[in-house]
């Protein structure tokens, strides 16, 4: 005859006691978690306005789309430089300073904040290759500039092929920092933008970068740029106009991927020569500089920012290409 266990009553108290105590645990830290990102959220805001009186104005605006766009103008040479940031760049003119000082010697330098960017308006128009561009020449316009030299950091080699495509009789030279190369892989890769503009609106990415430490710390700039730098993150990274650039980069890839040069025309490519993430990252830019006859790429060794370190050889280099192509001085 089979014989049959009965589970005790004392069995079943102690599971049921240990399933709440779980809970309650569970509850506990959901709970701490909601009080956590409260006071991130809080404190976040507290700082935001306290911190946006303490950002010292520089550059100038000019109207673009009808809103404010911020540029610096600073040298006084024959030739203009107009300088373009990398993607998500929070203070393109700050960030620039110690490459601009070195070329306001010899040239007339405008570093561009675009919409998003630094001191400059946000928008709400889409981020496409074509807007951005079109916002950049109009800036350009503002400032009555006919013919310059375009020079850019990382997502700047994109834009700048389609403009220098649609304004070929404004623009002398292209010179990348380390820039995107048209149709370089990976591109189309999809972004955590949701949770991107989260740890900034939460105020998460400011613990995060508190905890980091100051990513400007080990470089050349004076303390006040770098406090200012840190400032204008806080206020300006991850806002919904750079997201929406972030939204746009695969299709925006995607429609410059055969994009060249003209065969004559001044390519001067300063690369990254220790991208251990992407091993063709050199042979890319050796196909882009074979466009032009007078194409020239140097390689570097340094972080992605090669203006952070290398400001005096990149404006060396630069001004000696300059010479070697013999173009002449127009303004």
């Amino acid at each position: 005859m089979a014989r049959t266990e009965k589970v005790s009553s004392n069995d079943g108290t102690k599971n049921g006691k240990k399933q709440n105590l779980l809970l309650k645990i569970l509850a506990g830290i959901l709970v701490a978690f909601i009080l956590f990102l409260g006071i991130t959220y809080v404190v976040n805001g507290i700082c935001n306005g306290i911190e946006k009186k303490k950002i010292k104005p520089y550059g100038q605006h000019v109207v673009v789309d009808g809103k404010n766009m911020n540029v610096s103008i600073q040298g006084n040479g024959e030739q203009t430089i107009v300088l373009l940031p990398g993607q998500g760049t929070p203070s393109p003119v700050l960030d620039f300073k110690l490459l601009i000082d070195e070329l306001i010697p010899d040239y007339k330098v405008v570093a561009i904040e675009p919409l998003g960017y630094g001191l400059s308006d946000r928008t709400e128009k889409e981020r496409t290759t074509e807007n951005i561009v079109s916002e950049i020449h109009e800036a350009v316009q503002q400032l009555e500039l006919d013919h310059y030299i375009l020079m850019g950091h990382s997502i700047a080699g994109l834009y700048g092929a389609t403009y220098i495509k649609n304004y070929p009789d404004e623009v002398t030279a292209f010179i990348g920092i380390d820039s995107s190369v048209p149709n370089q892989p990976g591109m189309d890769a999809k972004l955590p933008l949701g949770t991107m503009a989260f740890l900034q609106k939460s105020g998460l990415m400011r613990l995060i970068k508190k905890v980091g430490g100051d990513s400007y710390g080990s470089l050349a700039y004076d303390e006040e740029t770098k406090e200012q730098m840190n400032l204008i993150s806080n206020q300006v990274s991850s806002n919904p106009t750079m997201i929406n650039e972030l939204k746009h980069l695969g299709s925006n890839f995607k429609n410059a991927e055969k994009l060249t040069y003209p065969s004559d025309f001044p390519l001067l490519l300063f690369v990254q020569s220790n991208n251990d993430e992407n091993p063709n990252w050199i042979p890319l830019h050796e196909q882009q500089v074979k466009q032009s006859s007078i194409g020239k790429m140097i390689p570097m060794k340094g972080p992605h920012y090669l203006h952070h370190t290398k400001y005096k050889e990149i404006a060396e280099a630069f001004k000696e290409y300059m010479k070697e192509i013999g173009k002449p001085p127009i303004s």
